[in-house]
């Protein structure tokens, strides 16, 4: 029974670790005042009809801080990549040289910084959840063990350090995000 128990504990911790990946992926996609080519991860471009990733047709760099730069292969993704990123609604204004297509950030103001932080905490929230989850689904497990016979002290344990992961990881989201809302209200 040891063996399962440990299964279980581990199980739960890498899918937290999973949780707590996905939740800082998500805040890089939220911008805090820089130019950053993560900012256009999401946008799909129309590529002879399929919807494409923008890093798979183009090349996104950072000119400087306030400056994207999207270098397309070939020529004619151009205009297609232009309306992708209009049609992505990041509040952003392509320009297009004819070369390459230059996308100016512009610089946050307080109510668009407070939204960026609304919108952090939310994914917070989504990570909490998924934390919750993760730990009702080991204790569910841990119980159906105790049922098919391993002690009640075994499982008890057990139940505690999956709530002392839990704990531990509520505090790394909290962390994370405090560092965060601290990169987006910072001018």
């Amino acid at each position: 029974m040891d063996d399962t128990i440990s299964s279980i504990l581990s199980s739960a911790e890498e899918k937290m670790n999973k949780a707590l990946e996905r939740l800082e992926g998500e805040l890089t996609k939220i911008r805090a005042g820089k130019a950053s080519p993560v900012m256009l991860s999401g946008v799909k471009v129309d590529y002879y009809g399929s919807p494409t990733p923008i890093d798979q047709v183009a090349a996104v760099s950072a000119g400087d801080a306030t400056t994207l730069i999207v270098k397309p292969w070939e020529k004619s993704m151009i205009q297609p990549i232009e309306r992708a990123i209009m049609e992505a609604n990041l509040g952003l204004n392509p320009q297009n040289d004819g070369e390459m297509v230059r996308i100016p950030i512009p610089r946050l103001t307080e109510e668009r910084r407070k939204d960026l932080v609304k919108q952090a905490k939310g994914e917070g929230e989504n990570g909490r959840v998924a934390l919750r989850s993760i730990r009702q689904d080991a204790n569910t497990r841990l119980k159906k063990l105790q049922k098919d016979g391993a002690s009640e002290d075994e499982v008890k344990g057990a139940e505690k350090k999956i709530q002392d992961f839990t704990d531990q990881f509520y505090k790394s989201i909290d962390d994370i995000l405090k560092t965060k809302e601290g990169e987006i209200m910072t001018v």
